[in-house]
């Protein structure tokens, strides 16, 4: 009797054991696993690493909130077959269920460091640092992951005038950066003429970042790769979102139509044409201050100023089969600007419009096949345009001023990869463009019209390597690029390397180097151009005024972590040959002079983060001396580059806590080098002004200190919310980004002084179901 009640005992405990983990996993829907993870990653602050096919087509139940991480990671490995290995910084591998021995063959994880910085930012070990702004925690200033000011957080990364379309990579213009969406160039990267990226945020998966030593896929952007890539599966959910902030309002939402189809769709628009904010107000100044539309004369005036900009971007993911995918792409950003002129002239009262507009439309066909688990294929063909236009009225002078500047590229990028073994992989390809860039001058009084276009088309072929050793301590990549210009008849060869070592068990060496050429460039005939507010358009190389640029980089750092804490050294040097003195924006001696140099950097990057269980800090240094040489300009002698910020510094934190997160942050930097006036030798003439040596002098230091803070929380189980405050520039100091010197209207020298953004607020909600 006693055996019967044992066993009638033990599989009443057994149902009500299995019946309860059925309850715990939550029998209400299935859900697709990459919904699964995201959840909780936010809700036990990890991040999960994976191959895309890993977790494709997988389903799961979500765990629920009661239970802990190992046990809801054990609940979904049950359901899905595969295995979770935790690290100790918080991060997650994903793979099929192997054994050890097998998954120390495979090139599953290139991740050096998780949770760099922050949350949603790693260190890959190619040198190539990744963002992923779904899962991205929180810095100083910034309440949304905003890709092109979370960049200038790393090393060697800085605007040294606030704008996101101004970034400058190690003291390159940022023309040099090459900036991708969904393998297409962008020719336009800021809205509110540079204030704020031209990039939504939410349905961008990750952003790839590299310095140096980048990937031979890589054409173009001698001085960096800004890579941002959208969700490329398909998630079988739909997921929606809404948000607003002091400056724009946006929304974006995953429709699945079946289980092989989906659409993305995102909008931003800005409110700034129907109401006035704070952080607007603090935007108009920074942005429109010493243009147009600020520079008017005794007799003329400015008013019923119009400004808005908006984005919008949608992505059709296909699915044929198993092993082919068909991936539609469009992305439209667009800002403009109206303005009234009025002045009285013989004592009648006149005005009229001037206006600018600026466009970048993006559209890419992407063709994915998988032959085999070793092969598989990419075929994109893209088309990307981009169109500046500005009607400017000058009253006074009865004069009409239209100025155009337009891009149109065609491209079309074939890639194959194959795993050879478990450790090394190929990559091959060819690429070719065709680049056409028109720009017009049109003035009505005197009749004067100039219309230039130049095209160039360009192939180039691609091979790379990539080896990991099984234990994971040694990792290399070496490509070769090599581009061919129909127009010039001209080869170039580009290889490029990646070696990262470990030693010592919790060292790493790091030796980056690459050679790059970019036939595309942005230079400024006056500093009025375009209503001073957008005066840079962009120009073709043509083997005469304007060359190709062609850079050479190298680079080797050292890297430590342990016990949660990094710290990382890194010295290069970077020579780019071939810029034009209009593409430097100088605004002294030689603002109208054309003629052909180069710039020569050297530089250190220094970084110390240590990470705690809810909260991180880190302090970042670099030091870089950036030099020009002009056969023609200063007889033949360097002199300072105007991108030459000798010393850059920033002391940051954030905590986390559940929901919570604050940061706070301050920044220092030299200031940038300007050209005196030498007042003790005054010129004859009094329309000129007797400049000093080029360069000579500093603005005072750049000094800035924000912070920001965020709060999540939920509605209900299937709706969670967001709010977000941020204050920048918390000190209001005013800080001088330009200096230089005009003749006014009373035929004196005038110093001009541009000021940075004052005490900004920002204000955010948004809504995630």
């Amino acid at each position: 009797m006693s055996r019967k009640l044992l066993v009638f005992l033990f599989c009443t405990l057994f149902f009500i054991n299995a019946f309860s983990l059925k309850a715990q996993v939550n029998t209400n829907d299935l859900l697709p696993l990459i919904d699964v993870l995201e959840t909780l990653s936010k809700r036990y602050n990890v991040s999960f690493t994976y191959i895309d096919r890993t977790i494709e087509g997988k389903s799961t139940y979500l765990p629920p909130k009661d239970i802990t991480l190992s046990d809801a990671l054990s609940l979904i490995a049950t359901q899905t077959q595969l295995s979770f290995t935790t690290l100790e910084d918080g991060n997650i591998i994903i793979r099929t269920s192997v054994s050890t021995t097998e998954f120390k063959t495979q090139l599953l994880e290139e991740i050096l460091v998780t949770n760099y910085l922050t949350k949603g930012i790693a260190l890959k070990n190619d040198g190539v640092t990744q963002i992923k702004p779904n899962s991205f925690g929180i810095l100083p200033g910034l309440i949304e992951p905003d890709v092109l000011q979370t960049i200038q957080a790393l090393p060697g990364i800085t605007s040294v005038d606030e704008r996101v379309s101004n970034v400058n990579v190690r003291g390159g213009t940022h023309d040099q950066n090459l900036i991708l969406w969904d393998g297409i160039k962008m020719y336009q990267s800021g809205h509110f003429f540079g204030l704020v990226s031209a990039f939504n945020p939410y349905l961008t998966e990750e952003v790839l970042v590299s310095k140096n030593g980048t990937s031979a896929i890589y054409g173009d952007g001698v001085s960096s790769i800004i890579d941002m890539r959208s969700s490329n599966h398909i998630s079988n959910k739909t997921q929606s979102g809404i948000g607003a902030n002091l400056i724009s309002v946006d929304g974006y939402t995953k429709i699945p139509f079946s289980d092989k189809t989906e659409l993305q769709l995102s909008a931003r628009r800005s409110i700034t044409d129907i109401l006035t904010t704070p952080t607007y107000d603090q935007y108009f100044e920074r942005v429109f201050q010493d243009t147009d539309l600020t520079n008017q004369n005794n007799t003329s005036i400015s008013k019923n100023e119009s400004f808005y900009f908006y984005d919008v971007s949608a992505k059709l993911l296909h699915d044929i089969s198993a092993k082919d995918k068909l991936r539609f792409n469009f992305l439209n950003v667009y800002n403009t600007l109206k303005y009234q002129e009025q002045s009285t002239i013989n004592n009648i009262a006149e005005a009229l419009n001037s206006n600018l507009t600026q466009r970048n439309l993006a559209v890419s066909i992407d063709y994915l096949r998988a032959w085999s688990d070793k092969v598989n294929t990419n075929a994109q063909i893209y088309f990307s345009n981009y169109d500046l236009k500005a009607t400017n009225f000058d009253v006074i002078n009865n004069q009409r001023l239209i100025q155009e500047n337009e891009v149109y590229e065609n491209g079309l990028r074939l890639q194959v990869n194959y795993n050879i073994e478990n450790n090394l992989t190929y990559l091959g390809g060819y690429q070719f463009n065709e680049t056409g860039i028109s720009n017009l001058e049109d003035v009505n009084n005197p009749i004067f019209r100039r219309y230039i276009k130049e095209v160039i088309r360009s192939h180039a072929l691609i091979n790379e390597v990539k080896f990991t050793s099984k234990s994971k301590n040694t990792s290399a990549r070496i490509g070769l690029r090599a581009n061919y210009f129909e127009k010039f008849s001209e080869f170039l060869m580009e290889p490029r390397i990646s070696f990262n070592q470990k030693f010592l068990n919790n060292f790493r060496v790091e030796l980056l180097a690459e050679v790059k050429s970019q036939t595309t460039s942005q230079v400024i005939d006056l500093q009025n151009d375009f209503l001073g507010v957008e005066k840079r358009r962009w120009v073709l190389a043509n083997n005469d005024n304007i060359p190709i640029i062609k850079s050479r980089q190298a680079s080797l750092g050292i890297h430590y972590k342990k016990n949660n804490l990094i710290l990382s050294v890194e010295a290069y040097t970077k020579d780019v040959d071939g810029i034009s003195t209009r593409s430097q924006g100088f605004q002294n001696q030689y603002q109208y002079v054309n003629t052909i140099g180069s710039y020569n950097v050297k530089g250190l990057d220094f970084l110390i983060n240590k990470q705690f269980d809810n909260f991180s800090t880190w302090l970042s240094y670099s030091f870089s001396k950036n030099d020009y040489t002009f056969k023609d300009l200063n007889f033949n002698e360097p002199f300072p580059n105007n991108l030459d910020v000798r010393h850059t510094a920033t002391f940051a934190g954030t905590y986390t806590y559940k929901g919570f997160k604050l940061a706070l942050g301050a920044n220092w930097r030299t200031g940038k080098p300007f050209t005196g006036v030498n007042e003790n030798m005054p010129l004859q003439n009094p329309s000129l002004i007797n400049y000093d040596t080029p360069n000579g002098e500093n603005i005072d230091d750049y000094i800035r200190t924000d912070i920001s803070t965020t709060y999540n929380f939920n509605f209900s189980k299937k709706v969670t919310a967001t709010a977000g405050f941020s204050l920048w520039n918390v000190l209001n100091r005013k800080n001088i980004i330009n200096t230089y010197y005009i003749i006014d209207d009373n035929n004196s020298i005038s110093k001009v002084e541009n000021t940075s953004l004052g005490i900004t607020p920002n204000f955010s909600f948004r809504v995630n179901f």
